[in-house]
């Protein structure tokens, strides 16, 4: 099996056992105007290339909540700015870094706030592009997220571990507009989980693993 039916193998059953398809339909115009592109976009555009890209996106988070604390513990969904780089080390290979700032949400037990902290997510990915598509460019992705969570604010006598590493899956497309710019659409599932505890001990794990849409621009050079 090559790598890129393990990358397809792999992003089919993560993502249809974490996917919340209600969720999905929130994105409908954001793909819809991906679609767009790709239908204005001519075929001399879609030869653009180049060893790097730098993408901008608007991002939201959207948190999957399980909780096996017995306190019902669950954050706010958010949306924030992402900024991500690529090297294409051949037309169809690529790895990925994605970077924002730390992100500030509460921390709510039974839709009550009991306390806050900021994470700081960068997630390092290895992609497959495929270019024989025409006017549009999709990539799979996997890899892995570090998450550090910073002013944890919490009631007194709870604690979490402040550091977390799991797996990122990944799924999006490229559009070429010309010049080197383009438009993207992408996917991602991350695990991101903490171990709580009381007085000390350990009580049980907290997965924010969340499902995170991004829009946004390019430029390749």
């Amino acid at each position: 099996m090559c790598g890129a039916e393990i990358d397809i193998a792999l992003w089919q059953t993560f993502f249809n056992s974490h996917i919340n398809m209600t969720k999905i339909t929130r994105f409908a115009p954001a793909l819809a105007l991906a679609a767009a592109a790709a239908l204005s976009a001519s075929p001399a555009q879609a030869q653009d290339s180049g060893s790097w890209v730098v993408r901008a996106r608007a991002l939201h988070l959207s948190s999957a909540n399980s909780d096996s604390t017995g306190l019902n513990l669950s954050i706010n969904d958010k949306t924030f700015p992402e900024v991500d780089f690529g090297y294409f080390f051949t037309p169809n290979i690529a790895a990925e870094l994605i970077l924002t700032y730390p992100q500030s949400q509460d921390l709510r037990a039974g839709g009550t706030k009991i306390g806050s902290f900021k994470h700081l997510p960068p997630t390092l990915t290895a992609q497959y592009h495929f270019t024989d598509l025409g006017r549009v460019r999709p990539y799979l992705g996997a890899g892995v997220n570090y998450t550090h969570l910073s002013n944890v604010e919490l009631p007194a006598g709870v604690t979490v571990k402040k550091n977390s590493w799991g797996l990122a899956l990944q799924a999006g497309v490229d559009v070429p507009i010309g010049n080197g710019w383009l438009v993207n659409v992408d996917l991602k599932k991350v695990q991101i989980a903490t171990t709580v505890y009381a007085a000390g001990a350990d009580i049980g794990k907290f997965k924010v693993d969340p499902l995170l849409f991004g829009i946004g621009i390019g430029k390749r050079f």
